[in-house]
């Protein structure tokens, strides 16, 4: 266990459950939800947002990165579940003020890593100055328009995932 290991450890533990309410009250997440669903009215991809405030310890150890945190929660979530391999996962570590996109095969092969690296970059600047739902509801609008561009709404086009965000 490196130095890396105990400061990641100890920023989790620090990292409270009315730490994760503050940045995302119940109103933030309503108006989340309501983007989502708004959102998908102009694709037939599928977006999820995930907020985890800190890590258990044993997690914090365990898990070496943001990143494999979010492709557990992408799988547990079923995001990978879409007809159309268009799923997109928001995650959010907040103890570390990480954010992770992943996206399912479908359109990342379209998209590419850069396209998720400049939408984590733009919400981690607005969390840098704790504005936390404008954020979130500027990376959901961008990953929207990668969406569109790339599986525009036809036709009949059900929800195959639920719009609201996952506190975790």
């Amino acid at each position: 266990m490196g130095k890396l290991s105990i400061s990641r450890v100890l920023r989790h533990l620090w990292c409270e459950d009315w730490t994760l309410r503050r940045a995302f009250p119940q109103a933030v997440l309503r108006r989340i939800a309501d983007t989502i669903a708004r959102q998908e009215q102009r694709h037939s991809g599928e977006l999820r947002f995930a907020v985890e405030g800190g890590l258990a310890p044993w997690s914090a150890l365990r898990n070496p990165d943001a990143r494999l945190r979010a492709v557990d929660v992408f799988s547990s979530l079923r995001v990978w579940d879409t007809a159309q391999n268009n799923g997109v996962l928001i995650y959010v570590l907040l103890a570390e003020r990480r954010v992770e996109i992943v996206a399912d095969r479908g359109i990342h092969a379209k998209v590419g890593a850069t396209a998720w690296e400049t939408i984590c970059g733009e919400m981690q600047r607005c969390f840098s100055r704790s504005a936390y739902e404008e954020g979130a509801l500027i990376a959901l609008e961008a990953v929207s328009d990668l969406l569109v561009a790339h599986f525009p709404a036809a036709g009949d086009n059900p929800n195959e995932l639920p719009d609201e965000p996952v506190v975790l």
